[in-house]
């Protein structure tokens, strides 16, 4: 049998000789091509009977390299090996991906665990139950100061671990997110040269996929110890406008401290998530001192008792494993139905509300009741009181809550709840989550005090958002449904929505009863001059509106859709927002 070239080539070797056994799968030369061994096989079992080359020969694609005599098989190979067997190389990427891990680490593990806390790794490992990694062996940008072997050993991943991970919610579908996660094991958590850059590469890969991205910020800012780049601002990193790019849902992710570039990112995500321990500030210590502004402990820069009140955090959690199941929860919603959760007993909801116009009851109560059993997830509990913003599920399906609470404000619209209600139709648009809006207001807050706060500009982008909404809305008025406030909490008017029912303690007017009879009649009320009989008058007139403006008289003139039982609500909601 005949065994040629199959390429033009150069012979690089010939470890076979005339007489000697061969197998089929074993080379009779070797050819050299572009740098590159190409062994040629035998191509039978048998004899060398003769050889046509020898080493440095330049041969062409057909030309005869041996001639093998076919004999009987001497090998029981069944296949052709092109390597030889060294492991080392493969021995060195195991060992260096090893380097980065928790169990190479006791003692930035250790000490991370003596304050209570998770390593990164250990809550990606609870979120995900799958991870693929970028970037793993990305080390520090400080070769010119570092040895090599240092910085592999003390700074893993550049301080950041990124990739995209598999998170559970229990619904169908694409199950994955571009998962980033800052390490404050390594150098603080700090942005590195080489973590600005693997952000860039993840961010565009959740611009070019649509998957959501998590982000776990602890860190503390820029670092000013990367010295292996040209350049003097590093102002031109793309990450920032990057992630404001991201089509699909961000959440954010805070435990421990957070400053600066850090608290950037943090605070470009749709909602951020963050523990009582957490610490959020646009400067950290440093940055302050270096300003001239004072000397302050980081536990002093924005504590969570104050970034909670202001608005800054959405959902505050005790722990990392709650910080988890929360933005497993919230990934949830964006991603569709889930089987149907324990239901109350809709019956229930007809004691909730009493009979007392002015007695102040439970609206988070009657949430709870309303959504399936423990699918209530509230949002900046403790910024703009006067409103309650939060996700459950009813029958299974996601939806946006946004209610009036009577117990602060009596429920009257201020600039807070103007501006939490406002950010949260915007992001149950964004994550195409329907709203269901609780009405129970006497309008917008009125006063000297009300207007220092700029109301007017956050009542009237109410209107200008609710304009824009993409997804269904739809209202029940529980009990007060007066002026302007209650058009706002109706998607910007009673028939935008998909629906606007009462209950039967509802009640409707163009502002507050009270203040409407004492300003329509305040001259037949000033003509009376005994005090109990003038109060008796305006009590009286006061009735009168309130038998107008009740809820089965305005549904008589269709201003509302209907005016139904409690027990109904979740019938209304099922039929008209999915």
């Amino acid at each position: 049998m005949e065994v040629v070239a199959p390429v033009a080539a150069r012979i690089a070797a010939v470890p076979v000789e005339v007489g000697s056994p061969v197998g089929a799968f074993e080379a009779v030369a070797v050819l050299e091509v572009m740098k590159m061994e190409h062994p040629v096989p035998a191509g039978v079992d048998g004899t060398v009977a003769s050889l046509s080359v020898t080493v440095g020969d330049v041969v062409e694609a057909g030309d005869r390299l041996a001639i093998i005599a076919p004999g009987e098989q001497i090998h029981e190979r069944t296949d052709f090996g092109h390597g030889d067997g060294d492991m080392s190389a493969l021995d060195e990427v195991r060992a260096r991906h090893a380097i980065g891990l928790d169990e190479a680490r006791p003692a930035a593990v250790g000490a991370r665990h003596q304050r209570g806390r998770r390593t990164a790794r250990e809550n990606l490992a609870d979120l995900c139950s799958e991870f693929l990694e970028y970037g793993p062996l990305a080390i520090a940008a400080q070769r010119r100061r570092r040895d090599i072997e240092d910085l592999i050993r003390h700074t893993p991943a550049d301080g950041m671990i990124a990739g995209v991970g598999r998170i559970e919610t229990g619904t169908k579908g694409d199950d994955r997110a571009i998962v980033v996660s800052y390490d404050y094991t390594v150098l603080a958590g700090t942005q590195g040269f080489q973590n600005h850059r693997k952000k860039d590469r993840l961010f565009k890969l959740a611009a070019d996929t649509g998957l959501p991205v998590v982000l776990f910020a602890e860190g503390g800012g820029g670092r000013p110890g990367d010295v292996d780049w040209h350049g003097v601002s590093l102002l031109e990193v793309p990450a920032f406008r990057l992630l404001a790019e991201v089509p699909g849902p961000t959440i954010g992710i805070n435990t421990g401290y957070c400053f600066a570039g850090n608290a950037a990112l943090l605070g470009q995500c749709d909602i951020i998530v963050a523990t009582g321990d957490s610490n959020l500030g646009m400067g950290g210590p440093a940055m302050i001192e270096g300003g001239g502004l004072g000397v302050f402990a980081p536990e002093e820069v924005g504590p969570a008792s104050v970034q909670g009140s202001n608005g800054v955090i959405d959902v505050p959690v005790k722990d990392d494993a709650e910080v988890v199941a929360v933005t497993r929860t919230l990934l949830g919603l964006t991603r569709g139905h889930v089987a149907p959760g324990d239901l109350s007993d809709p019956a229930d909801l007809r004691s909730l509300v009493p009979a007392n116009r002015r007695r102040t009851y439970d609206m988070r109560g009657i949430i709870r009741k309303l959504v399936d059993s423990g699918t209530f997830l509230e949002v900046r509990p403790e910024y703009g009181r006067a409103s309650i913003t939060g996700f459950g599920r009813v029958e299974g399906q996601a939806v946006g809550i946004v209610a009036n609470d009577p117990n602060h404000l009596a429920g009257a619209i201020d600039h807070e709840a103007a501006t939490s209600i406002g950010r949260h139709l915007l992001l149950c648009d964004r994550w195409g989550i329907p709203i269901l809006f609780l009405c129970d207001t006497p309008g917008f807050m009125v006063g000297p005090h009300a207007e220092a706060e700029g109301l007017v500009r956050s009542a009237g982008a109410l209107f200008r958002i609710s304009g824009g909404l993409g997804v269904a809305t739809g209202t029940i008025v529980t009990r007060r449904g007066y002026g302007l406030g209650a058009m706002a909490m109706a998607a910007g008017g009673f028939h935008e929505g998909r629906f606007i029912v009462g209950w039967p303690t509802s009640e409707f007017g163009p502002m507050g009863l009270e203040g409407a009879v004492k300003l329509g009649f305040k001259r037949e009320l000033e003509e009376i001059e005994d005090p109990l009989q003038r109060e008796a008058e305006l009590e009286r007139r006061v009735e009168e509106m309130l038998r107008i403006g009740k809820g089965v008289n305005v549904a008589s003139h269709f201003e509302i859709d209907d005016v139904i039982d409690p027990a109904d609500s979740r019938r209304w909601i099922m039929g008209a927002l999915f």
